[in-house]
Formats: C-alpha cells, sequence, structure tokens
C-alpha cells in the first residue's frame, strides 16, 4: 500500500514543497496500512491489492481495453475472503487519506498564519478588514452581532457511513498525526510510529459496518460524539478570537472596563429525534431521549470542566480577597473541610458542582462519574448557573485574578451561555399531509367538518381561523383517536414538557415538510393550540374580538419542490395579511423563519433550474417580508453533494440574492459531511468560522447601487431564466420522459444495495415503490455519486447552454453566438451567484468518470436500454463539460483551484479499484438472486464495504 498514492501530473515546484509533508504522510499512513495487511491476511493478498490497484490505473490512465479485461478476469478470480480483504484495504486507505490531508489543511493554516501572511478569505480577520475598507463602521459591526443568529444544523439521512468505533480510532489517528510535526526526539518519533501502527492494526480488526440496523438512539449518540470532539470547546474558542480581533480592529467598541463581550450568536441545531417526516422511528419518546442524551452530554462537560476548575483555583483569602458574592457561594457550599476554610473559590465551585450534579439527575442522567461532596439543590435554569461563573469571573476579575479567567473559566462560561442545559435546539418536522388527517380526524370527531380535508382552500382557511378563535378545543378525553392522531398530539405534548424542563431554547421551531398552501401552516397554529404550545388571553380581547395569543413554536414552512418554491413569496405573502398570524409574528420579534429544500427541488427539476428557482424564491421572499416590516431568516436544507445544495458553504453564503442573509441564517449538515467538517478540531473551528465570516460579510457589505450593475444583474437574470427553462426540458425529458429511465437507474447504480445498508433509520424512500418521485432525494444522489456519474450535479447544463446560444438572435449568425457567449463569460466574472454555480459543477464534474461509470451500465441487462441511456448521459456530459470550458475558458478541471485538482486526483487510485469492486460484487449478489440461491452475506458486506470506501474517498456524496 505504500505505492498507493502516486502525484498527478506536471506539477510546480513551489507545489510539490508545500505538498511534500502530506505526500509523506500518505506514504506512511500506506506502509502502515501495507504492514497490517501483510502480517495479518498474508502475502498473497497484499500482492492482489498491489495488483488490483496498479491495473485499475492502467485502465484508468489509458483507457486501456486490456486493462479493463484483465481487471475483469482477476475480479472474477477473487475468492470471496479476498474480495473482502481487497475492499477492505482500498476503503480504509480512503479514510487514511483523509485524515493525512485534514492534516495537512491544518499544517498549511499555521503556516500562514506563523509566517504572518495576509487573512486568508473565510476567516473573521479578512471579513472585518473587507468591512473596514468598504467604510462599515464599527457600531454597524456590533449591532449585526447583538441581533445576529447562525445556526448549523446537524441531520441525521440514509447515506451516513460512520461508525463511532471508527470515528473514535481515526481521531487519535488525526491526533498522533499533528505530534509528528512537533520536534520529537529519536525514542519519541520512534514511540509515536509504535502507537500509529497499533491504531492501525486496531482500525483494521474493528468493524467498519453495523449488523442491525441503526436506531434514532445510534444517530444521536453519533452526532454528541462531534460536540465532544469539536463543538464544546471550539466554539466558545471561536467567540474569544473573535472579541481580540474586534477589538484590534475596531478599538473604540470596547467598553468602559475594558472588556468587549459578544452575545451567544452562535446556536446549535439538531434534527435527530425530531423529525419525524416519512420517519416512523421518531415519536414523542424519541425527542425525549434526544433532550435527555443532549443534556447528560453538555452536564458532564460542565462537571468536568467545574472540577478541574476546583483544582486549579487554590487562592487563598490569607493573600488575597474576594468579592461578598463569591464568599457567599463558598459559605453555602456542601463542603466544609477545615482544610479549605481559606480556599473560597474551591468550596464555591463544590457547590457549583453539587448543583450540577443534582441537575443533571433531575434532567435524567443515571450515573454521575464523580460524586458530589453533599447536597444542593438543582439549577432551576441554566442562566442561574452562568450566573454563578460570572460571580468567580468577577471576583477574580476585581482581586487580581483576571489572567486566572482566560485559560479555563472563561470557555466554560461562554458555553454556558451558549450550550445551556440543553445542548442544540431541536427542530420538529412533519409533513403537511400528516397534518391534514389529524385534523380532519379531530374535526370530524367534534362534529365540526364531516370532511375537512374535501374542502378547497378558502373554506379550509376560513374553518381554521374560525377554530383558532374559539376558547375551546376540538380534542376530549372522552372519546377515542387513531393511532396517528394519538402519536401527533403526544409529539406536540412532550414539545411542551421538554419546553418547561429543559428551557425554552431546547425546542423552539416546527418546520412543515411539503408545504403548498397557507392551510398547511394554520394546521400546525391549531395542532399547538390543542395541545397547550398556542394560548390565548380572551379577557385581553380587543380588535374586534381578536384575542392576545402567545405561541411557543415557530411554525416554519419548507418549499422544496420546484412549483411550491414558485409559489413560496405568494403563500407567505398571504400568510401574513391573516391578523392573527401577523400579530404571533410580532410577538416572535418581527422575525418569521423560512426553509427552503435543495435535494427535492433537484430531483424534480435538475441542478440547474434548482439552483436558480432557489434564488428567485429567496429574491421574492425579501421583497414580500420588507414591504410586511418582517425580518426573513432563511433555514437552507443543504446536503452534501453539490445536486442537494452541497458546495463550500462559504461562498455559497456570500452568493446569496442581496438581503437574503441580513445577520440570520440557518443550514443543515448531513451526513458524512459532518464528519468530513466536524471529526477534526481545527477543520471544524475553521468551518465554523467560515459560516461566521460569510454571515458577517453577506449581511453588511454595501451592495453596488449603481444603475448599470442593477441593469447587468436585470440582463443576467433573464439569460438564467431562458436557460433554466431549457435545463429544466433537458433533465425532465430523461429523468421522468424517458420509457425505462427508472429500470436503468435501478439496474446501473446500487440503490438497491444501499436500501439495504444499516447505514440510517429512515427508509430510502417514501413508499414502497420504485418511482423516482417517491425516492428520497437522498439516497438518489448518493447513488449516482457511487457510479462516478454524479448526474445530479450537472446533468442538463450542456444542453441548455448549447441551446441558448443557438438560438435566435437580432443579430443572428456567428456574430449573435459570439455575443452570447460573451455574455455568459461576463456572468462567470462579475456575477458571484453564476461564478459559484459553475464552481461547484466543475467539482462534481471532476469527480464523475465516464469509464468507471461504464462499467456499472454493464450492470443493465437490457442492452438496447443501455446504450440508449448511457449515450444520452455521455453525450450530455461531453457537451457540459464543453461549454463550461468555453465560459470559463479553463482547460481542465479545477484549473482555478489547483489544491483541489490534485486531492481529487490522488484519490482516484484506490477509489477506482473499489468501484470496480463494487461492480463484480454487484454482479454476484443480482446473480444469486436471479438464480435463485442463497442470499451470500459474505458479498453483501462486500458491496456495503465498497459503499463506505467511496463514500469517504468522494467526501460529499450524501
Amino acid at each position: 500500500m505504500a505505492k498507493q498514492l502516486k502525484t498527478p501530473g506536471r506539477t510546480s515546484p513551489a507545489a510539490i514543497d508545500k505538498d511534500a509533508p502530506l505526500k509523506e504522510d500518505i506514504r506512511m499512513l500506506g506502509r502502515l496500512l501495507g504492514d497490517v495487511l501483510r502480517a495479518q491476511e498474508g502475502d498473497a493478498v497484499y500482492e492482489v491489492v498491489e495488483t488490483v490497484r496498479q491495473t485499475a490505473v492502467r485502465f484508468r490512465r489509458e483507457a486501456d481495453p486490456v486493462a479493463g479485461a484483465e481487471l475483469n478476469r482477476m475480479l472474477k478470480k477473487l475468492t470471496r475472503e479476498q474480495t473482502i480483504s481487497v475492499v477492505r484495504a482500498f476503503s480504509y486507505f480512503s479514510h487514511l487519506a483523509n485524515i493525512a490531508e485534514d492534516q495537512h489543511h491544518n499544517r498549511r493554516r499555521r503556516s500562514h498564519l506563523l509566517a504572518g501572511s495576509a487573512a486568508q478569505p473565510g476567516s473573521i480577520p479578512h471579513a472585518l478588514s473587507r468591512l473596514d475598507d468598504a467604510g462599515v463602521s464599527g457600531a454597524a459591526i456590533r449591532e449585526f452581532f447583538d441581533g445576529a443568529l447562525v445556526s448549523p444544523v446537524l441531520t441525521a439521512h440514509p447515506t451516513e457511513v460512520q461508525r463511532k468505533s471508527i470515528l473514535d480510532a481515526e481521531h487519535e489517528i488525526a491526533r498522533l498525526l499533528a505530534e509528528r510535526d512537533l520536534a520529537l526526539t529519536p525514542r519519541e518519533r520512534t514511540r509515536n510510529g509504535e502507537l500509529l501502527h497499533a491504531q492501525v492494526a486496531t482500525l483494521w480488526q474493528t468493524r467498519m459496518l453495523r449488523y442491525t440496523k441503526l436506531t434514532v438512539a445510534d444517530e444521536i449518540e453519533n452526532a454528541l460524539s462531534y460536540y465532544r470532539i469539536t463543538f464544546l470547546r471550539e466554539l466558545p474558542a471561536l467567540f474569544d478570537d473573535m472579541e481580540v480581533e474586534l477589538a484590534a480592529q475596531f478599538p473604540h467598541l470596547q467598553k468602559k472596563d475594558g472588556g468587549l463581550k459578544l452575545p451567544p450568536f452562535v446556536q446549535m441545531g439538531s434534527w435527530i429525534g425530531g423529525d419525524r417526516d416519512g420517519n416512523p422511528n421518531v415519536n414523542a419518546a424519541t425527542m425525549q431521549h434526544a433532550l435527555t442524551r443532549q443534556s447528560t452530554t453538555i452536564l458532564d462537560f460542565y462537571l468536568q470542566e467545574v472540577h478541574a476548575l476546583g483544582a486549579e483555583l487554590s487562592i487563598s483569602t490569607l493573600l488575597v480577597g474576594v468579592s461578598p458574592e463569591l464568599q457567599a457561594l463558598a459559605d453555602i457550599s456542601p463542603d466544609q473541610s477545615a482544610h479549605r476554610n481559606d480556599e473560597p473559590y474551591r468550596r464555591a465551585l463544590i457547590y457549583v458542582y453539587a448543583r450540577l450534579a443534582a441537575t443533571s439527575r433531575a434532567l435524567g442522567a443515571s450515573n454521575i462519574l464523580r460524586k458530589e461532596v453533599g447536597h444542593a439543590e438543582p439549577y432551576e435554569s441554566a442562566i442561574a448557573f452562568t450566573l454563578d461563573l460570572q460571580t468567580i469571573a468577577d471576583s477574580l476579575s476585581a482581586n487580581f485574578g483576571s489572567a486566572l479567567i482566560r485559560p479555563r473559566l472563561a470557555s466554560l462560561l461562554r458555553a454556558s451561555e451558549i450550550f445551556g442545559f440543553h445542548l442544540a435546539t431541536l427542530d420538529m418536522r412533519q409533513s403537511s399531509d400528516v397534518h391534514e388527517r389529524v385534523l380532519s380526524e379531530l374535526f370530524a370527531c367534534a362534529r365540526v367538518e364531516a370532511d375537512y380535508a374535501a374542502l378547497d382552500e378558502p373554506a379550509k382557511v376560513a374553518l381554521l381561523l374560525s377554530e383558532l378563535a374559539r376558547p375551546g378545543l376540538l380534542t376530549s378525553p372522552y372519546i377515542s383517536y387513531s393511532d396517528e392522531a394519538n402519536v401527533e398530539l403526544g409529539v406536540l405534548r412532550t414539545a411542551r414538557e421538554i419546553r418547561a424542563r429543559y428551557g425554552a431554547k431546547a425546542i423552539r421551531n416546527y418546520i412543515i415538510s411539503h408545504t403548498e398552501e397557507v392551510s398547511d401552516l394554520l394546521e400546525v397554529f391549531l395542532l399547538q393550540k390543542e395541545t397547550g404550545l398556542l394560548r390565548s388571553r380572551w379577557h385581553e380581547a380587543d380588535d374586534g374580538g381578536i384575542p392576545e395569543t402567545d405561541l411557543e413554536l415557530m411554525v416554519i414552512p419548507l418549499f422544496e419542490t420546484i412549483p411550491d418554491l414558485r409559489r413560496a413569496a405568494e403563500i407567505m405573502e398571504n400568510l401574513m395579511a391573516i391578523p392573527v398570524v401577523r400579530r404571533l409574528v410580532a410577538k416572535q420579534g418581527e422575525l418569521q423563519e423560512v426553509m427552503l429544500g435543495y435535494s427535492d427541488s433537484n430531483k424534480d427539476g435538475g441542478f440547474l433550474t434548482s439552483t436558480w428557482e432557489l434564488y428567485k424564491a429567496e429574491t421574492r421572499l425579501v421583497d414580500v417580508f420588507k414591504r410586511a416590516g418582517v425580518t426573513l431568516r432563511l433555514f437552507h436544507g443543504r446536503g452534501g453533494t453539490v445536486g442537494r445544495g452541497g458546495g463550500p458553504s462559504y461562498e455559497a453564503i456570500l452568493a446569496q440574492p442581496s438581503g437574503t442573509v441580513n445577520g440570520q441564517i440557518r443550514l443543515t449538515e448531513q451526513g458524512e459531511i459532518i464528519a468530513s467538517k466536524f471529526s477534526n478540531p481545527e477543520i471544524g473551528r475553521r468551518n465554523l468560522e467560515l459560516l461566521v465570516s460569510a454571515t458577517l460579510e453577506a449581511s453588511l457589505m454595501p451592495p453596488s447601487d449603481s444603475s448599470r450593475h442593477a441593469e447587468r444583474l436585470a440582463g443576467f437574470e433573464q439569460v438564467m431564466d431562458e436557460l433554466s427553462g431549457l435545463a429544466y426540458h433537458a433533465y425532465r425529458d430523461l429523468v421522468y420522459e424517458t420509457p425505462g429511465f427508472t429500470d436503468y437507474f435501478f439496474a446501473a447504480t446500487p440503490i438497491a444495495e444501499i436500501a439495504e445498508l444499516n447505514i440510517g433509520s429512515r427508509p430510502a424512500s417514501r413508499k414502497a415503490s420504485r418511482r423516482i418521485e417517491d425516492l428520497r432525494a437522498i439516497p438518489w444522489g448518493f447513488s449516482w455519486g457511487q457510479c462516478r456519474l454524479l448526474l445530479p450535479g450537472w446533468y442538463g447544463f450542456g444542453s441548455a447552454i448549447s441551446a441558448w446560444l443557438e438560438g435566435s438572435d437580432a443579430k443572428g449568425g456567428k456574430r449573435g453566438r459570439t455575443a452570447r457567449l460573451a455574455t455568459l463569460k461576463a456572468m462567470f466574472q462579475e456575477w458571484p451567484f453564476f461564478a459559484t454555480l459553475l464552481s461547484n459543477m466543475d467539482m462534481v464534474l471532476s469527480k464523475t468518470d465516464l469509464a468507471v461509470a461504464s462499467r456499472y451500465a454493464e450492470l443493465v441487462v437490457d442492452r438496447k436500454l443501455r446504450n440508449a441511456i448511457f449515450k444520452r448521459i455521455s453525450a450530455e456530459h461531453g457537451q457540459t463539460v464543453a461549454c463550461l470550458g468555453q465560459i470559463t475558458g479553463a482547460k481542465t478541471r479545477l484549473e482555478s483551484n489547483p489544491l483541489l485538482a490534485r486531492s481529487i486526483q490522488n484519490r482516484f487510485a484506490y477509489l477506482d479499484p473499489l468501484n470496480h469492486l463494487q461492480v463484480e460484487l454487484i454482479k454476484r449478489n443480482r446473480a444469486n438472486a436471479d438464480e435463485g440461491r442463497k442470499h451470500d452475506g459474505r458479498v453483501h458486506r462486500g458491496i456495503h464495504l465498497s459503499i463506505n470506501g467511496i463514500a469517504a474517498g468522494l467526501r460529499n456524496t450524501g
């Protein structure tokens, strides 16, 4: 495996020098894996692995048909045991190469900082400098932070492939790899190598796959591991650094006492345990379990830090004074040891620890690892805990102890403000059709309306508003309801209990999938009324009998399909025209959130149309909310792949239409993207900083308001409208209107095998069918990534550009085409939206490989269907690549990002063999099924191992 990774093509000497440590790390990890492979599987298996790799490289580089035939023969001859070993070898190498690459990113970043280089784009110093240069005042920046919300929301989904055991082993390998950059003695270096070898051996002997179906509880635990690795420490540290940078750039922002304190505007969110849409495994019990485990995780962290702080703050009143408030905390401490009579900080922290332990038990923890000294009452809220910590900090600050705050107490204090006792806000989500069914039942049982679902939209709205205005409830304890109604009502009642127990931030949002009408939102208002989450005070009624109403959960529409996106602005305008809704929005601080779905809109209309319709929906929503005097917060439902809204977050936020950010943004982080972004603390910290700096720049950078700019932008948008229509037609024609396409997709991708993999608690399809419409967008995109076509990230672009360039023009002929191409080039140069779209597509195309994809096409038994559809896909790919090059002027993929280009190119040496092996294993598996032979568990295991390895190698395929 030492030869596993080759250096691609011609590389400049400077680039070679920069990448030399990365190559050395990869060689070393490959050598260690090779040593483990020889020791545990034997020389014969090791040689097979190397031969497969070399033959696959020949097939790729030379498109050598002899190499292809040789590879086929070789793979068919492998025994089942050899196949598993070979797949495991390449899969683990994918993971090890990722670790090395992450370490190299950290190394390069440190190198820039040590060299005193200019601040890099995406950093807070760079953002503040840009704003300063643009004339944005420090007061405006401070105002931004006071009202901002930046919230990454972790979600689980059916392409999450990482086991926690694998994550833990990889985290230790990353730590040891980073240690090698230090000045180690020969003995220390040898010891480091031995520990690395042991960890690689552990990885080899650790089961990569789950043999049982993943549960929601497993998904919760998996997500919590990222808090312990990254968020709990790196998020408070980011705030500390932001305050330092702000003080340096805008010193006048300092308070009179010399301090500058930012509010906790970065807040973590989660869907895991609260997202019920299409997942029957999520219910009231999983919501409660999620909050119990979240609370236990953060309280364990607080207990650990408070205990450590007590050991550190050994300050004696024989030497220095303390504040009366601190002394009061010490005096009520259960610690009565004479040895600590003069150590009030320790006694106070023992009291804080005892209260935290009591709080943890009250909130569901069953095991406190370090028992408290004595009894204390639990905290009534996280704010009370924060105030106790602030008392300690204030006392230190007033008594020559300021230097003692920063090492640990400052971060703990910040963590308490960010995470509270709930850790992350748990969102609730359910589909609109479920709400309609439940309310239809409630209306019928209450004899209010026999068939609510059959009413037209105006009648539904009128009935819902009438019921909202009525003091009584539809539900009765003396009526029996269906299981579905009981589950849905129970979930909302549990949400009310969770908010009372863990604080209002524990659950704040209710998201409605498939929002298509105003009634879809009013239904959730009414369900909240039925469960005590919406309360009216009738004695304060005014305005013609409209009661004063309080709403606990913000009702958030999710617009997903192309038609829904086109109607989003109209729906929100109509909703906010309703007096009772407008009053509720006012109580939310004149703020309303809208969620936009990237995945389903792409599956519905293709990459280009989805991206454009999202852009247009955002601009229309901005206008609607501006007229209403309400702040719009957009929640971006982005996935890992470009086809699902993925790609670099920094560039994506900066490319948002003007007025759509305004200091408020939430966005999903999903599946293996969570692992790639947050499994390494330094990488995680950088990704959090990117989100903040992009939000800062997108919110405050002055837009160009020249009439010429507005005119050109309007022209560009008109062109995009035309391109979108052409791309939509090309995409829909292939995916939904070509006879046999569904059969081709199910045969030429591992979608069926993905559906069987124990990698998520949610089924791959919404219904038991093979219709593309019913398939979830996530496995749809994941499947195309596995077979290296990544079709959702580019299909339709080439047809659209070609047709538009050849379209009728006033100037006609060749000159008309030249002028149109010049327009596209200007769009690329001047319009961040279009530039980001092309950049993301360029990255997708760099991972696309038709030679490898052709092997998957061979899985389609119907040769005529196979040739017809693969020929169309190949032609569109060629057209897309050619058109992209014409617009950008680039001769090769990722020409403007050579680092990423080298990274992707380097991966092919170990990705290609996995693809070829996966095809062979799928052939065997399907042949067994077709011939009625017994299910072969080892073949299944090999397929699933290859899925894991390919996903790890591509990194953003889910």
